[in-house]
């Protein structure tokens, strides 16, 4: 069973960085993380099958079903959690379309849950 099929749900890290170009350096050349879609403040890296991002603000969640997502989304929704983004699909009719939400913790962490549309997508380019 390879991280991909596991019933594990994946982690989503983004690390801060403050020089995106000596980050893909760094994580893509010296570490030889493969690089998966990216922007001008960000990129998507396969770190054995978890998704890390390089970005400027820092958070952690989970890549879930879309079941799963609902189901999250559902329970916050009847706890009365407030959003920073509430639940939306991202990239609707792109690669690489998702669910996402944000949401921060008592402590102000921030945390992210995600649902791609097509799980073969979430380290797509």
């Amino acid at each position: 069973m390879t991280v991909l099929d596991s019933p594990i749900p994946r982690f989503h890290l983004a690390m801060p960085v403050d020089d995106l170009t000596a980050a893909r350096r760094f994580y893509g050349e010296v570490l030889g993380l493969e690089q998966g879609r990216s922007s001008d403040t960000w990129v998507d890296w396969n770190l054995h099958g978890h998704q890390f991002v390089t970005h400027p603000v820092p958070h952690f969640g989970l890549i879930l079903t879309v079941p799963a997502f609902q189901q999250l989304a559902d329970r916050l929704r009847a706890a009365g959690a407030e959003f920073v983004i509430e639940p939306y699909v991202r990239f609707q009719g792109q690669t690489g379309e998702q669910w996402t939400m944000f949401l921060l913790d008592p402590a102000g962490n921030a945390l992210e849950f995600k649902a791609f549309a097509d799980d073969s997508q979430v380290f797509a380019a």
